[in-house]
This record gives C-alpha cells, structure tokens and sequence, in this order.
C-alpha cells in the first residue's frame, strides 16, 4: 500500500511547473501525490508533467469540461490496479472534480470541492454537490469494509471546519468555506467513525496546520490562513496514520501555488 501520500491543490498546473512544482515533485518522498484544480487537459497536464513521467511517475488524471477550471489527477509510483472518474453523479460526472485509484487493498481519491458563494447560485451548486458526494463516501465506507479494504480521500475539501482551522473565523461567518451548514456537513461525515480527518487527529489541539493563503496582503507572511486540504481515511487506515505535515514554502516568492503540499505517512 502506499505509505507516504500527498494532497496539493496547484492552482493550474502549468503555472506551477513554471514556479518550481516539477522541482517539488523531484525531491518527494511519497508515494502518491493528489493533485487538484490542474486546469489543464489531459493531453496539457501530460505534456507539462512529462519530466515526472519520465522518470518513473505514474499519471490517472480527470480533466475537466469547462476550459481552464477544475481538473484533478493522482501521480504515483507504481501503476494504479484500477482507476475511475466521478462519483456516479451526472451533474457533476464531466467536471474534473474527483478521480480515485486502487493500490492493492487501498483506494486514493483525489477531490477538489466546488469553492461555492453565499447567497448565490455558485453556493447551489456547491451543497448538491455535498449532498451527492456524501453519498459516495457512505457507500464508499461501506463497500471498503466489506470488502476488506481502506481508503482515503485527499484534497481540497474547500471548506474550514472548525475556528481552529481558520485564523480570521469571525470575519468568515457568512462566507462560503465557513458558512454553519457546510461545517455540520462535516460534522456529519465524521459522526458515525467511517471518516477520520487524520491531519486533526494527529494535531489535535492546534491551531491549523493550515494549508492555503490568500495571495492577496501579507496573509503568508502572518500566517492568516485556511486549513481546507484534507485527507478523510476509513478506520483501519486512520489508525495507521503515524505523521503528518504541511510543506509550507520558507518564502512568499518560493510558493509555486497558493495552496501547500499536506502530507501524511502511514505505518
């Protein structure tokens, strides 16, 4: 199985190869790297992920319908045994927003949620969106266990769950990402134990790691920022979660995406 696993949202994968993700990818210890928001084609993310190809990394991507939007991908070392796009909702089946893969009795998905805004249609389409893939993961919860396998969910869940996972929570209230219904959402999906948010668990009481800031101001340089780069695991995988970390860039000018890279070493 795959013991060292990456999620990073790169905020257009051919800018940030331009920026020094390819250099990144270079110097990885993990296994498997969870990409999200690529905006790119596939025949684009191939091309541009090419020098990582070349030396051995192993390419699934989903691109998206809407030009310049969305995308998602999973790298890994070894070939995926299986690979599937969506989640079985037709609304949201071509849009580049979720593809998960098999490693030996192990299933990585790779999510970007939609960012949504409050009041608006965007902020619509984000909670049908919720609603559905919330089903996906019970079912998906379900069928692990029956089958004797575990799972998790990497990316950028577009949603800060907690006050401890955002630095200004008073003044996101009433801003999608922190609005009361998507928080109990979560809650929901951690209620009965089939998910884990093993980034939390292992940093229980802290506050963050976070993991995106804003471009705008000095948000990286204070540390004003979101925790929304989550891995949800199933149980058995939880338990074997040992270590995580946010590779933070030293500086602002170092960043190659406004997100960064969470990672998580399992025993």
């Amino acid at each position: 199985m795959p013991h060292i696993i990456t999620t990073v949202n790169v905020n257009g994968v051919r800018a940030a190869a331009r920026k020094g993700l390819l250099e990144w990818i270079e110097g990885s210890q993990a296994d498997v790297v969870c990409l999200q928001e690529t905006r790119a084609s596939d025949k684009q993310l191939h091309e541009t992920l090419a020098p990582a190809v070349d030396t051995g990394w192993h390419l699934a991507s989903a691109e998206p319908s809407a030009k310049g939007r969305n995308g998602v991908a999973v790298l890994s070392r070894r070939p995926a045994d299986a690979v599937r796009i969506g989640f079985g909702d037709d609304e949201f089946a071509d849009a580049g927003r979720y593809i998960e893969a098999d490693f030996d009795a192990v299933t990585v998905g790779s999510l970007y949620l939609p960012t949504g805004e409050a009041e608006t249609p965007k902020q619509a389409e984000k909670e049908r969106f919720m609603a559905s893939f919330a089903a996906h993961l019970a079912r998906s919860a379900e069928s692990t266990a029956a089958a004797g396998r575990e799972m998790v969910v990497c990316g950028d869940w577009n949603i800060a769950h907690t006050e401890r996972d955002i630095k200004n929570w008073k003044g996101n209230v009433k801003k999608s990402g922190f609005l009361p219904g998507e928080r109990a959402w979560l809650d929901s999906l951690f209620a009965d134990g089939a998910w884990t948010d093993v980034v939390r668990t292992l940093h229980p009481d802290v506050d963050g790691p976070y993991s995106w800031w804003s471009y705008r101001g000095k948000a990286f340089d204070t540390d004003a920022g979101w925790r929304i780069d989550y891995h949800l695991t199933t149980p058995g995988l939880a338990e074997r979660a040992k270590e995580s970390r946010v590779e933070r860039a030293d500086t602002y000018a170092e960043r190659w995406s406004d997100h960064a890279p969470v990672t998580v070493q399992f025993r």
